[in-house]
């Protein structure tokens, strides 16, 4: 097994988690995809796991829930830029279906496995605020399930950082066209919360 190293450098800990297999997802995914973004963000943005576009290219959040995540970060008044995103889990997990790979959600064995690689990243950036994005997210974060709908919106206590809760993007966009834009407008109002609460003095 590929433990976490100790070391003060993000690039270091990516290049080790090239060949983490602390899974099984490692057998099927096409590669590690780790988190991007600057070296001292103030948030981090953590997700469930890479998607196939994700799988397929190396990076997270490229695909159709990483547009939206810009977009509304954007309108909540955050720089998409200044923000690192990440995921729980660093490998795609997924069921073949014809020649098309669906998503298919982390289990309670692949989730702890990864933990170590995302609390690494974090205490690296030391950043002021993580946005949870979605229930894996906060599972993970909290190391218990955690209901989205009564906790998303709030600033809570966390011992790497204060941690707002919210949808995942992706849940934008698989909801029916009539209520998309209302899901949207959920989303960018949490991550309002988060960018009025960033404005306070640390």
């Amino acid at each position: 097994m590929v433990t976490v190293p100790h070391t003060t450098s993000l690039r270091r800990l990516k290049e080790a988690a090239r060949d983490c297999q602390r899974c099984d997802l490692f057998r099927h995914a096409t590669q590690t995809v780790f988190g991007k973004g600057p070296n001292h963000a103030l948030v981090v943005a953590v997700g469930e796991q890479p998607g196939d576009y994700e799988d397929q290219q190396g990076q997270p959040f490229v695909g159709p829930a990483g547009r939206i995540l810009t977009r509304a970060l954007e309108e909540a008044g955050i720089d998409a830029t200044e923000v690192y995103i990440t995921n729980a889990v660093k490998h795609f997990k997924f069921e073949p279906r014809g020649k098309r790979r669906i998503h298919k959600k982390p289990d309670t064995g692949e989730i702890p496995a990864c933990r170590p690689w995302l609390e690494a990243e974090v205490s690296l950036i030391k950043p002021r605020l993580i946005l949870a994005l979605g229930a894996t997210a906060a599972q993970t974060l909290f190391e218990k399930k955690v209901g989205i709908n009564e906790n998303r919106g709030k600033v809570l206590d966390h011992g790497w950082a204060k941690i707002l809760i919210t949808i995942h993007p992706s849940a934008v966009w698989r909801v029916p066209e009539p209520d998309r834009d209302r899901e949207y407008r959920g989303f960018v109002n949490d991550l309002k919360v988060a960018a009025d609460w960033l404005r306070r003095p640390s």
